[in-house]
């Protein structure tokens, strides 16, 4: 993923603080020899105080799934979540005194990709405090029953599935709003975007905005 100064986060704390509101991503896993790499679409539960310097990432997946034998072999895979996108049209990033036609179009968005160490986790205990982890990230309190081994409702599930400990070793993040742009560009991208009103319009200006408020 290129990133450009101007679409950089401006601190751990920026990507973080991101990533808190967003925990749906795809997993990519590294390939079997000849084979491409698996890209599993998945729920994820993220907290920057587990692990090491960019904290952990736990998620499940059932036993049957083929991507197993690969994380097997290399554990080095890569969290990629994307949001907060809006496809741009060229006129809107017309640059002053510049034709409106001969502007270019463009999407922006927030990515952030997290380079992991997994670590799969088997142990019936150990799978148990996982998914409690989750739960308690996504249910609402009081909506859901502790999970524990030998006991209903969950007990007898943990056998389907697998646990995975992602350790976050690196992270690349791109907050992509045209920060590089005139101010006079930057509005009218905004205001496109508050008019418009298409799906995802009101998160990708809510991120613009955000970053020229901070910047």
């Amino acid at each position: 993923m290129l990133i450009h100064p101007w679409d950089a986060a401006r601190s751990t704390a920026e990507w973080q603080r991101w990533l808190a509101a967003h925990d749906f991503g795809q997993l990519a896993v590294n390939g079997l020899p000849g084979e491409p790499p698996f890209v599993q679409p998945t729920h994820f539960a993220y907290d920057p105080s587990a692990g090491g310097e960019f904290g952990e990432a736990v998620a499940h997946l059932a036993r049957p799934n083929p991507l197993w034998p690969a994380l097997d072999a290399d554990p080095h895979v890569v969290l990629s979540v994307v949001d907060d996108y809006a496809y741009v049209p060229g006129p809107w990033q017309a640059l002053p005194g510049a034709p409106a036609e001969h502007a270019t179009p463009t999407s922006v968005y927030t990515a952030v990709q997290l380079r992991c160490t997994a670590h799969v986790v088997d142990d019936p205990e150990e799978k148990a405090a996982l998914l409690n982890r989750q739960v308690g990230h996504f249910q609402p309190p009081g909506l859901s029953a502790t999970v524990a081994v030998g006991e209903v409702p969950y007990g007898r599930m943990l056998a389907g599935i697998r646990g995975i400990r992602l350790e976050v070793i690196g992270v690349r993040a791109k907050f992509k709003y045209a920060g590089h742009k005139p101010d006079e560009v930057q509005d009218r991208i905004a205001s496109g975007l508050a008019e418009r009103g298409a799906p995802g319009d009101a998160a990708a200006l809510a991120g613009q905005r955000r970053r020229r408020q901070e910047a």
